[in-house]
């Protein structure tokens, strides 16, 4: 594994990218070999300081996506523009790392095993508020108070 500390790549107003670790310039496709070399970087603008690793690191996807054959069909695009902003945002983004985690080899068996305790914990709530919602519903009905009073003649 690398050092804690990121490689600094610093993109100049000119799109040029320079590397301050080996003190010369690179290109994009420099960028990605090191992400798949897992090498931590951090990519910023050299005239705001602005961190724009993310940017970066999307505009590699697009170049990828652009020049071979696509990992997002039309369809996942879709689906993912239509999560945003929406209330599954942030479920929809953890089980995407989630899933990627387990592709990357990130110790398959243990990012399974928290998955499914996340799930079994998930199933545990809904049965409860279930149940819960169930119950008074049983309570309602079966409440004295709504029964009629038989009289006797």
């Amino acid at each position: 594994m690398h050092g804690s500390q990121p490689r600094i790549i610093k993109k100049y107003p000119n799109r040029r990218l320079y590397d301050t670790t080996i003190s010369s310039y690179i290109t994009l496709d420099d960028v990605r070999r090191l992400v798949v070399e897992q090498v931590p970087l951090k990519v910023i603008d050299a005239r705001s300081q602005e961190d724009i690793t993310h940017n970066t690191l999307l505009q590699i996807i697009i170049e990828r996506e652009e020049n071979g054959p696509p990992l997002f069909t039309t369809e996942v695009l879709t689906q993912m523009i239509r999560f945003y902003g929406g209330n599954m945002q942030e479920l929809f983004s953890k089980m995407l790392v989630q899933g990627l985690d387990v592709l990357a080899g990130k110790e398959p068996l243990q990012v399974l095993t928290d998955v499914t305790q996340k799930n079994l914990e998930n199933w545990q709530h809904l049965q409860q508020q279930w149940f819960k919602s169930f119950s008074s519903q049983v309570v309602k009905a079966t409440d004295p108070q709504d029964e009629v009073e038989e009289t006797t003649l």
